[in-house]
């Protein structure tokens, strides 16, 4: 964004760099002195102090506990209780408040094992129609911020507000301090937020001091902060690289700091060159705005294991409707679609066909799908079935009229046809049932 003529009265953006380092109270926003220890004009404890504060301008905001925290929001007798949002005892926690994290609670755990930690937490199935329309809420609030602003999930960003002094009349710190007040109050619930130099360290500083922090990461102390860290805090490095790393004597981040790039590109092929560059910092990537979906899926986790044909690909069924549904509201197709199979003992399944042309319709989703299926479901119990699309494309290139298949184009006619009727009547208007073109 670029920065005009400042307005009369208003600070030149230049003079941020030479201000006094002086402490910023994150609730009243005045400044005070850098050893102060509560703000002299509110009180609180809440201040800021770090000699680059006003040279940064890469953000990563970060809602605290998201689902869990509109919950408690919306339902004031769950403030003080442990909360999980996710299946019940045979589905997996999307997220849990932090009440509940104290006891081991964390995302992707398996219920049981989370309800066997904390067996006194309330439950509650994930409402994600409500969650987007927050998330939608909070996305505004950020563009108006800046236009640079890179979603990663319906509850993070990346943001740059480079250049943004003179439009808010403050730096990106005081900008950002201001947005997590502002959150707090309209919004219900409160955000993380990491400023930096690059967007690696932005979101690394965001899970430095949760919830509702604010962490700093400077460029003069990148390398000496980055060396005492577990290689686990790179982005990207999960468990088996974890395990790969210490196998070969590396378990900090500084110890990667002081091996050879060419080493640990000869060890580790292209993830060698990565933890090269980001343990001494370097991200050179660029926030960049509306950053594009990879795939739209939607799966089941099933209360008890299904092994039957017949109910798993009428689960199918409903689960391709929906997928369909969200590829025509975002005017997008798949050009491949996606089978996800994950068996009692959780090992995940998948099988992937690409198809000749994209496609948005649930009809052919589930077609595909189906094929896929009928070489799994051979009397294998699951216990979680999902179907998706990716590849994804403008739909103005989806499913063409097929001259050989007739039938194909009458029921792509007919969905149409029923689509309208939905969306004049409500989606539950028109129940479809099976119908089978060709072998089973």
């Amino acid at each position: 964004m670029s920065a005009g003529t400042p307005e009369p009265g208003q600070p030149d953006a230049s003079l941020f760099a030479a201000m006094p380092r002086r402490a910023l109270c994150r609730d009243c926003l005045e400044r005070t002195r850098a050893d102060a220890r509560r703000c002299p004009s509110c009180g609180s404890p809440r201040l800021l102090r770090h000699d680059e504060l006003d040279q940064l301008a890469i953000a990563h905001i970060d809602c605290d506990a998201f689902y869990a925290s509109i919950e408690k929001r919306d339902n004031p007798d769950l403030l003080d209780k442990p909360v999980i949002i996710g299946g019940q005892t045979r589905g997996v926690v999307s997220t849990a408040c932090y009440i509940a994290r104290i006891s081991g609670v964390h995302s992707a755990m398996p219920m049981f094992k989370a309800l066997e930690a904390c067996p006194d937490a309330v439950v509650l199935p994930p409402n994600m129609e409500k969650y987007t329309r927050v998330g939608h809420q909070i996305r505004d609030m950020m563009r108006a911020l800046t236009p640079l602003v890179e979603p990663l999930s319906i509850d993070e960003a990346f943001l740059d507000l480079t250049g943004t002094e003179r439009l808010h009349h403050a730096s990106p710190a005081e900008t950002l301090a201001r947005f997590a007040a502002t959150v707090e109050r309209e919004i219900g619930i409160s955000v993380s937020v990491g400023l930096s130099h690059n967007k690696f360290l932005a979101k690394m500083a965001s899970d430095m001091d949760k919830p509702r922090g604010f962490s700093v990461i400077g460029k003069a102390e990148t390398v000496a902060l980055l060396a005492q860290m577990p290689v686990k805090r790179i982005w990207g490095v999960g468990k088996a690289m974890e395990a790969k790393l210490a196998a070969d004597g590396i378990r900090t981040i500084g110890q990667l700091q002081q091996a050879d790039e060419a080493d640990l590109a000869r060890r580790y092929g292209a993830m060698g060159l990565r933890l090269a560059r980001l343990s001494h910092g370097r991200d050179a990537r660029k926030v960049t705005p509306d950053s594009e979906a990879k795939s739209v899926s939607a799966e089941t986790t099933f209360n008890t294991d299904i092994s039957d044909p017949d109910e798993l690909i009428r689960i199918l069924r409903k689960l391709s409707e929906k997928v369909s549904a969200r590829l025509k509201k975002a005017g997008i197709a798949g050009r491949s679609v996606t089978l996800k199979l994950k068996t009692p003992d959780f090992r995940l399944h998948t099988r992937t066909r690409q198809l000749s042309d994209p496609t948005q319709l649930a009809d052919r989703i589930f077609r595909t799908g189906r094929d896929l299926l009928q070489a799994e479901a051979n009397g294998r119990r699951f216990r979680l079935l999902g179907i998706g699309a990716g590849d994804l494309c403008d739909a103005a290139f989806a499913d063409p009229a097929d001259l050989v298949d007739e039938a194909a184009t009458r029921a792509a006619k007919a969905e149409h046809a029923v689509d309208a009727l939905r969306e004049k009547f409500g989606k539950d208007a028109v129940e479809l049932g099976l119908v089978w073109r060709g072998k089973r």
